[in-house]
């Protein structure tokens, strides 16, 4: 299991969430973030004094996935948030150690993997 972090522009955040849904990746948290990276001092003046805002406005995204969601998951943040520009945002790839669904108390990969169709065609979650 591992948490996906993904760190993007908040523009492209639909673009990303749609290819989630797309390929399957179900269950995130989305945070609206503040930071920098290598982008360029963006400058202002506000009340008649140059100011330099150091932060740009980010959107951070923290998806718990089984192993095989894992490679899903990048490729899809990866293709809907690159917009080629510096300041597209990074993904991280952190090991989990365990998970427990409060609802249900089902843990680890019960826990994060999609939950499937039962066989009453309801779904299970």
């Amino acid at each position: 299991m591992k948490l996906v972090v993904a760190i993007i522009r908040p523009e492209c955040l639909t673009a990303v969430l749609e290819g989630l849904f797309q390929a399957d990746v179900r269950g995130l948290t989305i945070t609206r973030a503040q930071g920098h990276g290598g982008e360029t001092e963006h400058v202002e003046t506000y009340r008649g004094t140059t100011v330099k805002m150091a932060l740009a406005e980010k959107v951070r995204l923290e998806i718990g996935v089984s192993d095989h969601f894992v490679e899903p998951t990048i490729a899809t943040i990866l293709a809907a948030a690159r917009t080629g520009e510096v300041g597209d945002g990074k993904v991280f790839v952190l090991p989990v150690e365990r998970v427990y669904r409060i609802r249900t108390g089902e843990h680890d990969q019960a826990a994060v993997t999609p939950v499937q169709e039962s066989a009453a065609g309801t779904p299970g979650e």
